[in-house]
């Protein structure tokens, strides 16, 4: 292999480092004494710098100038533009060298050596000129390094996307599979009850027949006589019926030994369905996180639904501050509350209904007390498990407005807000729950009082257990299934009996009238049945059943309630059918779980806000657009019923 020397660089040459930068320069030919202008201005370029000269590159340079250039006569002088300064850099330079570009070319390369420069300047065309040389290579090194994060990034979010979705269809699978186990088992069951009263029935005829033959062979015997025909006829017959006996025998022991293997398929099912509920509810409070906006605390409360996009309900943010708070993600849930202690906008107080996430400026103007009074409970539910007081100033500002309407009415009653006239049941509960919180946190006895005022309230204009147990609001015959929910919740089966009020007449109530068993579509095409409960008896509107996420959640923590409410009463029997209640429709909200859409989200599950979208709920206002649209208040609302918290009520912690 031969090895070409490269070739000499000339001592002249040599001086310049190469740091290629284009820089426009003024340039214009003077008199050595530099008394006297031998030519206008001349547009030229920087070729390449070094401290003590630099390259320019000239189109169209005049004659007279380059011959003096060349004849290395000239004394240049140099307005350089640097971007970084205002004002060009001024300098004197003499001429070392002088090249064509090439042959016939009007350009012309030229070296020149400074005579004069300011050394600050001359420092920051060499410190630009070393940048512009580095930032370029960092930049493209940037740029792939970035690309490269980006592309894993990318990857490693599909596939988390991929298994959060294949984890979610698995567990409706599971619970599908369960679904048709416990369905066979119910079928066999049925079959072995009729196979048994067949059974029991064939047992019969056949006791009847032997006493028959019996009674006719002794009277026979007596009389020394052959077997009639009629006896062997009957004999016949008897034979006949021990067959049938021994078939029916056959059938129920492959019944039973079908339902035996039925069970440990359930049992098996129901072990792997637990485990899978478990990683599910893990995911959905995921979803929940991946959503918060860490500027300002809020979540959007409805993903997919473009005409409320970035609204942040206050009722919603409520629940995450609980669910942060009982998940001991405290953090998250101080960054919340900071938003509603600090920067919320309000009026006299009173908190907006809605506020956009992502700037924390409010969305709707609307001021209701249920939303206010969310927020105080969930500032309650923190100060509790926390001991941390410094938001407890809000929630009294908010029982402060509360109290105000309730002094309002003759009766003390709870209107929707400080600007409407209508009462809802649901408001005073939740003011019941709020000032008992507050009562037992303060000791305070004027919240005892506004406790106390509610509950006369409710007692006098809502409950009726002649008619209705719930009314929806005051002179409001209207079934609303929250209502019925949460006053289980709020006040509590012990102090539902002490006021004439019978928990379980309620629960018996909106079974009747709110259950529904309906179809929904999931993502990838399945149709899977649900059962849970709508918003309003679904023959009262024309829509037909809508299953809520959110309310039938409430409902499964209303069930437990009573489940542990028996359970002290040592009354297991209720307290077993109560908890299965729980289970079953906890189990159905698991055929509702869909995977999420944005690319947030990363295909964590949550819960859509209901089974159909955009239809009317009964109570004024729609469920959101867009078919599966992830909704804040059914998903947290569905943790909070898988870990049996109830939001309306301070837990005694161990």
């Amino acid at each position: 292999m031969i090895f070409k020397r490269k070739p000499k660089l000339s001592p002249e040459q040599r001086k310049y480092l190469r740091l290629d930068t284009v820089l426009p320069v003024q340039l214009r030919l003077e008199s050595p004494d530099r008394q006297v202008i031998l030519s206008p201005w001349v547009q030229g370029f920087t070729g390449n710098l070094s401290r003590g000269g630099i390259c320019l590159a000239v189109n169209n340079l005049p004659p007279e100038m380059f011959q003096a250039c060349r004849e290395k006569k000239a004394v240049l002088s140099l307005e350089i533009e640097l971007p970084i300064l205002r004002r060009p850099v001024s300098a004197l330079a003499s001429v070392i060298w002088v090249k064509e570009a090439e042959v016939g070319s009007p350009k012309c390369l030229l070296g020149l050596d400074y005579t004069k420069i300011d050394p600050r300047h001359s420092r920051l065309l060499m410190r630009y000129a070393w940048g512009k040389k580095i930032f370029i290579p960092l930049v493209i090194a940037i740029v792939l390094v970035l690309s490269a994060a980006l592309g894993i990034n990318t990857y490693l979010n599909y596939q988390l996307t991929k298994n959060n979705k294949t984890l979610v269809e698995e567990l409706v699978g599971v619970l599908q599979e369960s679904k048709q186990a416990k369905e066979k088992i119910q079928q066999s069951a049925a079959a072995r009850k009729l196979l048994q009263e067949e059974s029991v029935s064939l047992q019969k005829k056949i006791e009847n027949l032997e006493a028959k033959i019996g009674f006719v062979m002794t009277e026979e015997a007596n009389k020394v006589l052959p077997v009639s025909t009629h006896n062997k006829e009957v004999n016949e017959r008897l034979v006949k019926l021990n067959q049938e006996k021994n078939a029916l025998a056959l059938k129920l022991l492959n019944l039973t030994r079908q339902e035996v293997l039925a069970k440990e398929e359930v049992k098996a099912l129901e072990q792997k369905q637990a485990a899978l509920e478990k990683i599910s509810i893990d995911k959905m409070y995921r979803w929940l996180q991946v959503h918060q906006n860490m500027r300002t605390g809020l979540s959007m409360s409805f993903e997919g639904d473009n005409d409320v996009a970035n609204w942040a309900f206050t009722y919603d943010q409520a629940l995450l501050i609980m669910a942060y708070t009982n998940a001991g993600d405290f953090s998250r849930a101080q960054i919340l509350l900071d938003f509603y202690a600090r920067r919320a906008e309000r009026t006299n107080k009173w908190f907006f209904n809605a506020y956009y996430a992502n700037d924390g400026s409010s969305a709707e103007t609307v001021m209701h007390s249920g939303p206010n009074i969310w927020l105080g409970l969930a500032i309650m539910q923190y100060a509790h498990k926390t001991k941390d007081i410094q938001y407890q100033r809000v929630a009294e500002e908010i029982a402060a407005n509360i109290i105000v309407l309730q002094s309002k009415d003759g009766d003390g009653g709870l209107r929707g807000g400080p600007e409407f006239s209508w009462y809802a049941t649901e408001h005073n509960l939740d003011a019941y729950a709020f000032f008992n919180m507050l009562f037992n946190i303060t000791g305070n006895n004027k919240y005892k009082k506004a406790r106390d005022i509610a509950l006369d309230w409710l007692i006098k204009h809502t409950y009726d257990p002649l008619d209705m147990p719930i009314k929806r609001g005051k002179g409001d015959a209207t079934i609303a299934t929250d209502t019925y929910a949460w006053s289980v919740a709020a006040i509590g089966p012990e102090k539902l009996f002490s006021i004439g009020m019978n928990p379980d007449k309620i629960l018996e109530f909106v079974e009747e009238n709110c259950l529904a068993e309906v179809p929904f579509k999931r993502p990838g095409g399945q149709t899977v049945m649900i059962k849970g409960f709508d918003f309003a008896p679904q023959r009262h509107l024309a829509r037909g059943g809508v299953i809520s996420s959110e309310w039938t959640a409430q409902m499964v923590v209303t069930f437990k309630i009573m489940a542990d409410y028996y359970l002290s009463k040592n009354d297991l029997k209720r307290s077993s059918s109560y908890s299965d209640k729980a289970n079953d429709y906890l189990a159905q909200l698991g055929n509702m779980i869909i995977s999420s859409s944005s690319a947030s989200g990363q295909g964590e599950g949550c819960l859509p806000y209901a089974t159909q979208d955009y239809v009317d709920t009964g109570h004024g206002w729609m469920t959101p657009k867009g078919s599966h649209t992830g909704s804040v208040s059914g998903t947290a609302y569905t943790i909070f019923a898988y870990y049996g918290f109830n939001p309306l009520a301070l837990k005694n912690e161990p």
